[in-house]
């Protein structure tokens, strides 16, 4: 029997689709604006809001201060039992066995030919249970649509007589996200300081890539702190039968400190402006088709040292290859261009988006005439792409060089659309490869950066 659910006819409601509405009209109540109908658009087969009342562009700067995101249609999925852990090793490429109880890890679910089929968060809840938070969308098994969740993926190498029992607890919590600098503030206001120490000593702030536990009125949550878009901030877990009343609450809190929700637009330019390299988005960087060799985040979710896990010989026979994933930043959006360089084809756009996270001198860079891209409150378009081979020069440790005379490397390229036979067409749109990305991840920072703020 499969643990995925059926291909829906329509596209399903996340448990906050309703209180989506609600805040579209508070918001325009704050505004002083017409309310208009949330933006929608299919995502992994849920109902989802590209945007609210405000822009993509107003959301993306939310985590300046917080941004709240409704991240229900992720699933969460319980292995437990005598052979959970033993299972879940034999196909994941990380040591799931060393993970400590408390411990989050990133990870990918990788195919036979070393594709990417799913990228997700563990956590290690005790000696026998790990819950996997997965993508939208791979919760599914049709197999007549050519879909297969990850959990019956999974489940196709449990050997007979091994006891592994899988629940899927989507239905049992709702995921609110809790993004940027004031994150703490509002996480320690509404719930109380204890639940962002560290569970193991408590005199100190929880680390980065682990998660609490905790009861508020007389409901259990799950907070992990896994920096859901490369910045401060955490993943909430609500249990559903609070999750309305307490989205409501944080929502609140958020507008009372600046903050905003934020849709899928914010979110996916939040994922790719943070850090030196950005976010993959599942589904656009990482495919089933695409070994992720030299992807930014290879070698914190594979371990090639691992004596074996499903797909590790692919990705051994890939080794030699030196693609490489870069951020791009470009005078207009770019998805799906190729990649030219003096002339020459070299890699492709898999994903780009407005941004307003742009700093005045990295806009400049580009050389561009649009007068939107050279303002001082101006924009850029931010991407990623793959490249065929790596872009950078290499020192002699065979480093990439990302900095000369202390100055980040920028390299200037051209994007252009391709014709039926593979040949640029029409007027490129210009940008560059940018070897520090466009904002700081923070992530990774202690949080005495901001438990004061």
């Amino acid at each position: 029997m499969a643990i995925g659910w059926k291909l829906p006819d329509t596209p399903r409601k996340t448990a906050l689709f309703e209180a989506e509405e609600w805040y579209q009209k508070l918001l325009a109540e704050r505004l002083g604006r017409e309310y208009e109908p949330i933006k929608r658009s299919n995502f992994g087969e849920y109902d989802m809001a590209v945007n609210y009342l405000t822009s993509v562009l107003e959301e993306a700067r939310a985590v300046e201060k917080v941004g709240i995101f409704n991240i229900d249609h992720m699933a969460q999925i319980e292995f437990g039992g005598a052979d959970a852990i033993a299972l879940l090793d034999r196909v994941l490429p990380i040591d799931i066995g060393a993970m400590k109880i408390g411990q989050c890890k990133y990870t990918l679910l990788i195919n036979e030919q070393g594709g990417v089929l799913d990228d997700m968060i563990l956590m290690r809840m005790d000696e026998t249970r790990v819950i996997l938070v997965i993508n939208a969308g791979h919760d599914l098994t049709d197999e007549a649509a050519g879909k297969v969740s990850d959990a019956d993926f999974i489940l196709r190498y449990k050997r007979d007589g091994e006891e592994v029992i899988v629940k899927d607890l989507s239905g049992d919590f709702v995921k609110i996200d809790i993004q940027g600098p004031y994150s703490y503030r509002l996480v320690s206001d509404l719930y109380g300081n204890m639940v962002l120490r560290n569970r193991n000593k408590p005199e100190k702030n929880m680390g980065y890539f682990t998660f609490n536990e905790f009861d508020y009125e007389g409901n259990h949550y799950i907070i992990s702190r896994t920096g859901y878009t490369n910045r401060w901030g955490w993943e909430l877990y609500v249990p559903v039968e609070a999750g309305v009343k307490e989205f409501k609450r944080i929502v609140e809190a958020a507008l009372e400190m600046g903050g905003m929700l934020v849709g899928l637009g914010g979110r996916d330019e939040n994922r790719m402006s943070a850090g030196p390299f950005g976010l993959p988005l599942m589904g656009q960087e990482y495919r089933p088709d695409w070994i992720p060799t030299n992807a930014p985040l290879f070698n914190a979710a594979i371990d090639l040292t691992k004596p074996s896990f499903v797909g590790k010989e692919a990705l051994l026979n890939d080794q030699a290859n030196d693609q490489r994933m870069g951020i791009i930043i470009t005078e207009g959006i770019v998805t799906d261009r190729a990649i030219y360089r003096d002339g020459k084809r070299v890699g492709m756009v898999t994903s780009s988006i407005n941004s307003p996270n742009v700093p005045l001198d990295k806009r400049q860079f580009i050389g561009s005439k649009r007068k939107a891209v050279n303002e001082e409150d101006g924009t850029a378009a931010i991407g990623v792409g793959w490249f065929e081979h790596n872009p950078f020069e290499t020192d002699a440790e065979g480093n990439d060089v990302l900095a000369k005379d202390e100055q980040p490397v920028r390299i200037p390229l051209e994007f252009f659309r391709l014709d039926g036979d593979g040949n640029p067409k029409g007027k490129p749109v210009l940008g560059y490869l940018s070897a520090d990305g466009v904002n700081p991840a923070t992530a990774p920072r202690p949080l005495k950066h901001i438990e004061k703020l």
